[in-house]
């Protein structure tokens, strides 16, 4: 559990000031997260990692010279927004680029990938890689879906270490590949752990019992519930699963290994000490030459008790990379160039303003229904937010209760602001979808701003929005999504209650039926939908490797989804009623 906090709200924020406050030599703030504090070498590729809160060192600790450029800083095991990605990329852009790199997991790819996007459309050269080191994960032929854990760091360095060289931004991506496609990690868990505020963990494991595979947020592993073993028995059992997962590629001559015995927060270092001799006794016999071994906590996961073993395998560049200076508050090597800040450019982002729409009088009448409804979906999930954390922990990381309930406050309070200062409709929705994506972050965070502000551009601000405008947009909103996402019917995610909720609201709306009548039935047919998703098996996101442990519980996507659009019926009921 967190013994150190204020409101659980806060952390992310008030744990980035003391961060920040303790490493000023290192970092400064921006919006979304940390940059360098002496700025990004002119003409330098920046490298720009992130991901969620709760794994220090990751990111933020390694940001410095050698390494990262700046870290794009989310919620509590909640990627980073695609706008704090934006953000702490812009601040540290040079005219050479950017390079987003970060751990294979939804939301990340989502919120990286639309940051991007919004940096190419801006001149700014830009690349993404996601790390795909767990072998747990996902098997060989579909590497490219493994989750990201310790091995960031042997692709961070590589990524580092090319642009300090003043390589060229296809260059840094290619040298970032290629250390991310000869690197594995396989991790073990003992206990779960515990969200601050919480009052239980996010998952358990079995006292006496261990569980190989488990990911960094309690996502299930290759044998759960195994009996604990000796330290010695454990390092024979990660080499050699490890070694049996080495690349295809190598020649017969390439025998060093970078290696990363990783503590996940409670396994303290005495105790690795103790199993790293075991691992490099096997990996000696395994006739491998290991190459500057790194123990200690390099990614965590809050008090949680594991333990992860990294192997890269080196060739001339990667091995010079893993070697080279660096200077980050928790990544030290050799020593590097004094940063001053007349050899360094310190570039700041932009401060954004928004410039409010002319809108018609009618649909400014309309901006409150739909500040109405933003009000009826924030209160059922505070309701809801404990049972949806439940559902989302049984298969996933238990945060979906959490990000919707930010996602949906920030949503509410920003479209209340715009109605308040004249904004229409269609203006005020695009309020809440940017505040929602930007607060809840993750995958829904991305997906429930990409769908609201696709209803937002069917409302526009000129007249008041009748009920095609409305189910247009809602099914515009659909189409974005799964486009987006790249779920389907069937995959067990939101989208199992989002098409069903869209398809009945435009058929009853072309039937003639009043928006509030038509939301309704799409509202109790998105509903049944949910509950449907408990006999489905998913087959995208986290829940994917290990398909029969949610079976019998319904998707947290599709569910709140159905809880929000059902919360809106009563609202619209409400509202024709006083019409």
């Amino acid at each position: 559990m967190s013994y150190l906090l204020n409101d659980p709200a806060d952390f992310r924020e008030e744990m980035i000031r003391g961060f920040v406050a303790a490493n000023s030599e290192f970092v400064r703030p921006v919006d979304g997260g940390v940059v360098r504090a002496h700025g990004t070498p002119s003409g330098e590729v920046a490298v720009v990692i992130g991901g969620g809160s709760g794994h220090y060192p990751a990111f933020a600790g390694l940001v410095g010279q050698g390494l990262a450029h700046g870290a794009a800083m989310g919620d509590v095991f909640a990627s980073p927004s695609a706008h704090q990605v934006y953000s702490v990329a812009k601040a540290a852009a040079t005219d050479a680029g950017v390079l987003l790199t970060y751990g294979n997991y939804a939301g990340d790819c989502l919120n990286f990938d639309q940051a991007e996007a919004r940096l190419v459309a801006e001149g700014i050269p830009c690349r993404t890689i996601a790390v795909t080191d767990d072998i747990a994960s996902a098997s060989e032929d579909e590497a490219h879906k493994r989750r990201g854990v310790a091995g960031d760091l042997i692709v961070f360095r590589a990524a580092g270490w090319a642009a300090a060289k003043g390589r060229s931004l296809d260059d840094v991506w290619e040298l970032a590949a290629h250390a991310n496609n000869r690197t594995r990690t396989l991790g073990v868990a003992f206990s779960g752990c515990t969200l601050p505020g919480a009052d239980h963990p996010l998952f358990t494991v079995p006292s006496g019992t261990m569980s190989v595979g488990m990911g960094i947020h309690g996502e299930p592993g290759i044998a759960a519930d195994q009996p604990l073993l000796p330290a010695a028995e454990l390092a024979g059992i990660l080499v050699e699963r490890l070694l049996a997962s080495r690349p295809a590629d190598l020649a017969d001559d390439e025998s060093r290994v970078a290696v990363i015995l990783n503590g996940l927060g409670s396994v303290k270092y005495e105790e690795l000490f103790l199993t790293y001799g075991f691992v490099a006794e096997r990996l000696a016999d395994a006739g491998l030459v290991i190459v500057a071994p790194e123990v200690g906590e390099m990614v965590t996961s809050f008090e949680m008790a594991g333990v992860s073993l990294t192997l890269g395998w080196l060739d001339d560049d990667l091995e010079q990379a893993w070697l080279s200076p660096a200077a980050t508050p928790a990544f030290r090597r050799g020593v590097v160039d004094a940063a001053t800040p007349d050899r360094y450019i310190a570039p700041l982002a932009e401060s954004e303003t928004v410039s409010l729409k002319a809108a018609s009088t009618e649909s400014q009448a309309a901006a409150e229904d739909v500040v109405a409804a933003l009000r009826a979906i924030r209160d059922v999930i505070d309701e809801q937010v404990d049972e949806l954390g439940r559902i989302d922990a049984i298969a996933g990381d238990g945060d979906h209760g959490i990000g919707m309930q930010r996602g949906s406050a920030a949503g509410f309070d920003a479209a209340e602001q715009s109605a308040k200062a004249g904004a229409g409709a269609g203006s005020t929705l695009q309020a809440a979808a940017d505040a929602w994506a930007d607060r809840a972050g993750g995958s829904s965070g991305a997906l429930w701003g990409i769908g609201l502000r696709a209803v937002a551009a069917s409302l526009g601000d000129d007249a008041a929005p009748d009920g095609k405008a409305v189910a247009s947009g809602v099914r515009d909103a659909s189409d974005a999504i799964t486009t987006t996402g790249k779920a389907q019917l069937g995959d067990k995610t939101m989208v199992d209650a989002l098409i069903p909720f869209a398809h009945q609201l435009w058929d009853r709306v072309d039937a003639g039926a009043s928006l509030a009548d038509a939301w309704r039935m799409a509202a109790e047919a998105a509903a049944t939908a949910a509950e449907a998703t408990a006999q489905l098996q998913p087959r995208i996101g986290r829940a994917r490797s290990h398909p029969g442990r949610s079976l019998g519980t319904p998707d947290p996507g599709a569910v709140s989804l159905a809880l929000a659009v059902g919360a809106v019926a009563t609202t619209l009921a409400a509202t024709e009623g006083r019409s």
